[in-house]
């Protein structure tokens, strides 16, 4: 690591194994407990899940109404409600993959609202083009620095802002908190919070090591004070004392663990507004053995609809605060492959979870799945702009009104929207 990265960098990213390395932040910046606590009082939360890989939206959520979606998938199209693992019927045209039966619940009480047919205007098929325009929000530009979440963190900013308003709990600095604003990604909470300061000095002393012989040691010694300041005071928070509630079981993987200290820490009010997360271990990528109602994508959204539906079983009441999105960077080809699975496509679905939403209701404007309605010939086309759904809910759920700042050159209009929140 040289100092033109390490002055660059500025912020510090801490890791689940105890040590630092540096992110893309500015210095970090701390509140006492108290004013975080009692200003997170009227804060909205987003937590945004990401599903790397090109989820296949038409298993999730399928249009069983369509004979083309039958035709063109033989062996890995799900049943029809009704019939031996079949689709759980949404609305008599649309049902639910029958291993995200633990959202069923949260589509019955209407808290889950399905956007389909949504995702980039461009029509790039690479994982890392199209994960760096979702979440730079700025399609077919790559020279953007920063991540939309960063730059909604920006425009929130002021004097009573909490260090922990932005949290990733992700290995790496994901696109979307990259920018100017504060950010933690952290993937364990007990070890940054150094289990009551048994592992402090050993930490200090790495942090001290890697600065050491660099000559702006006066502005490092004061980010490396305030990210010490920020361990401690997270120590004395201590979310990990609050444990899972009304009978919630998250599954022992990577997203029920990040959605279980997610949760913790919006219990601790300690100022979370966004938390990110993604879904390793959890393969979306299935150009081969896809299976249909049983078989490799069906094991994966059963684990990921049970953290899901635990995290809003632990936390109940809270949850009409939160707010939960799913994206993937675009979803899969209509017809199957030679393999039994499908490969990179264009139009896919979000999902959106909350308390606040109108949901038991897809949105969408549906083309169908007719040979003359897909994209390029092979694809569900992108009739919704993933701009606007991340538009809504910037300006409904988190109260940004500055769109033009979260999306720069697109004018997310209201009357884009599919009103999914009120």
């Amino acid at each position: 690591m040289n100092r033109r990265y390490f002055i660059k960098s500025g912020g510090v990213f801490l890791a689940s194994f105890g040590l630092m390395e540096l992110a893309p932040s500015i210095w970090l910046k701390v509140v006492e407990a108290s004013a975080k606590a009692s200003d997170n009082g009227n804060k909205k939360i987003l937590v945004a899940i990401f599903m790397r890989g090109g989820v296949d939206g038409l298993s999730l959520v399928a249009p069983y109404q369509e004979s083309q979606y039958y035709e063109m998938r033989p062996n890995i199209a799900i049943p029809r409600p009704g019939k031996e693992n079949g689709l759980i019927n949404l609305d008599g045209y649309f049902g639910l993959h029958p291993a995200l039966k633990n959202l069923e619940g949260l589509w019955r009480e209407e808290r889950l609202a399905i956007i389909h047919s949504v995702g980039l205007p461009n029509n790039t098929r690479s994982h890392f083009d199209a994960q760096d325009y979702m979440e730079s929000a700025t399609p077919g530009i790559k020279s953007t620095r920063d991540g939309w979440l960063n730059r909604i963190l920006q425009i929130k900013k002021d004097a009573s802002a909490s260090y922990f308003s932005g949290v990733s709990f992700t290995r790496e600095v994901p696109r979307s908190f990259m920018g100017g604003a504060s950010t933690i990604t952290i993937t364990d909470l007990s070890d940054f919070s150094i289990r009551a300061g048994v592992f402090t000095r050993n930490v200090e002393g790495g942090f001290e090591s890697v600065y050491q012989g660099l000559q702006s040691k006066d502005t490092l010694a004061k980010a490396g004070k305030e990210a010490f300041e920020a361990i401690d005071l997270l120590k004395k928070v201590n979310p990990s004392r609050f444990k899972p509630e009304n009978g919630a079981v998250y599954p022992n993987v990577p997203l029920g663990r990040s959605l279980m200290q997610i949760a913790q820490l919006i219990k601790a009010d300690i100022g979370l507004e966004i938390a990110f997360t993604d879904t390793p271990g959890m393969n979306w990528d299935t150009h081969a053995n896809q299976g249909g109602a049983n078989g490799q994508l069906a094991n994966n959204l059963r684990i990921f609809a049970a953290a899901i539906s635990a995290f809003f079983t632990d936390l109940s009441k809270r949850t009409e605060d939160v707010l939960i999105l799913t994206m993937s960077e675009f979803g899969r080809t209509v017809r199957q492959n030679g393999s039994g699975g499908t490969d990179h496509g264009h139009g896919n679905l979000m999902f959106v979870i909350g308390g606040n939403v109108k949901g038991g209701k897809v949105y969408a404007d549906w083309k169908g799945l007719r040979q003359s309605e897909l994209y390029e010939g092979r694809d569900l086309a992108v009739t919704t702009d993933f701009r606007d759904v991340f538009g809504e809910i910037v300006y409904k759920h988190l109260k940004v009104k500055e769109l033009n700042r979260v999306f720069p050159n697109y004018d997310c209009l209201k009357s884009k929207w599919r009103n999914f929140l009120p």
